[in-house]
């Protein structure tokens, strides 16, 4: 077992893998993960199954049996997908009980052509809790205008939900207020508030990738020595609006009635660009109580040489304000950079979902 991995661990922050295909489910290779490895999570899109279908025959006997029985692509598509996730989640079971039900668990995401769409999200994640039908099982919804009031719904009726798409500290605001809210109507229904978990997925890397375009366009010596900072300053700013919650009486009331946080997540943690550190995302981005979902790429670097010194998001928080004050004034515009980020966000996942359809027909064809 990698020591820096334990040592991550150890400071707090939970280890998750961004991949999952039936290879390594079938092979063993997640579950060696979970062993030796300090994995106790793993997240998917529709990139990472569009990835898995295309490559090898873990996927031929079901195809063949979905094409027998002449299921539409898009039922053919959520059957290859809830089955990978269902057997995950067994996986990850052990870090489940082990946890008291705050890791070992499996994300699936409601399609992301319905980010837009709040009832159709609900009935989305309603379906998709009820196929996989394990208590460790996470449903992701997009923290879109409209998918905060489906993530309030959701929580309200005991699904757990991994907010993804996350790049704004003013959206983060709204998805703890709809985290807070659906916690609130399950505790006055009645229903066991511990048993609902809650992620808030916060992208980094795609931060970088977009301001530093915009650095590059402004040209001056100044932009250009901002490069590289705006992602890891963000989500520092954003673990302190964490905190900020953390300490009211709102949470205070529910903390009381057994409820657990919703962590920060850190989600897109692989480098971008290959002048920073592959590590970066990682090392910047430790605090107890937060979770990183790495790829497989990004888990090995940091199991290699990873810096783990401790917490390094509390004590720079002022830091990162300065960062983005400086940012504003340089020209970036920070509002409009989270905005091209979830249209592009949102975009990118309806076009991977789209793939992922192409390829389960595809695939039909063949079986």
């Amino acid at each position: 077992m990698s020591e820096i991995l334990k040592k991550l661990s150890g400071h707090g922050v939970s280890i998750w893998l961004d991949d999952i295909n039936r290879d390594r489910l079938r092979t063993g290779t997640l579950a060696d993960l979970v062993r030796n490895h300090s994995v106790v999570g793993v997240t998917s899109n529709p990139t990472i199954f569009a990835l898995a279908l295309s490559k090898g025959d873990a996927y031929t006997t079901q195809l063949h049996d979905l094409q027998i029985r002449a299921v539409d692509v898009g039922e053919a598509a959520r059957s290859i997908t809830t089955y990978d996730i269902r057997w995950a989640c067994d996986v990850l079971r052990p870090a489940y009980e082990a946890s008291a039900g705050v890791d070992g668990r499996v994300s699936i995401e409601v399609d992301p052509r319905l980010a837009r769409e709040t009832e159709k999200a609900i009935a989305e994640a309603r379906v998709l809790w009820w196929l996989v039908d394990r208590p460790n099982l996470f449903i992701k919804i997009p923290a879109t205008v409209e998918g905060l009031p489906a993530i309030t719904a959701c929580l309200a009726e005991g699904i757990s939900v991994n907010v993804t798409l996350i790049f704004s500290l003013q959206r983060y605001r709204a998805v703890m207020d709809a985290w807070l809210a659906g916690l609130e109507a399950a505790n006055a229904k009645g229903l066991p508030v511990a048993a609902i978990e809650s992620v808030a997925s916060f992208f980094v890397s795609r931060v970088d990738t977009e301001v530093d375009k915009r650095l590059d366009a402004i040209g001056t010596a100044q932009a250009a020595a901002l490069k590289g900072k705006a992602a890891v300053a963000n989500a520092r700013l954003a673990y302190a609006a964490f905190e900020e919650v953390m300490g009211t009486s709102r949470w205070e009331a529910l903390r009381t009635a057994g409820a657990h946080p919703q962590r920060p997540l850190w989600a897109s943690t692989g480098t971008k660009n290959p002048a920073y550190a592959d590590t970066l995302y990682v090392d910047d981005l430790i605090a107890a109580g937060t979770v990183n979902t790495m790829p497989e790429k990004t888990l090995k670097a940091i199991a290699d040489h990873g810096e783990v010194s401790g917490d390094t998001i509390r004590p720079f928080y002022e830091d990162a304000r300065n960062v983005m004050a400086a940012l504003k004034e340089t020209g970036v515009d920070y509002d409009d950079v989270v905005r091209v980020l979830e249209d592009e966000g949102v975009a990118k996942f309806t076009a991977s979902w789209n793939e992922l359809l192409d390829t389960v027909a595809t695939e039909l064809k063949k079986a």
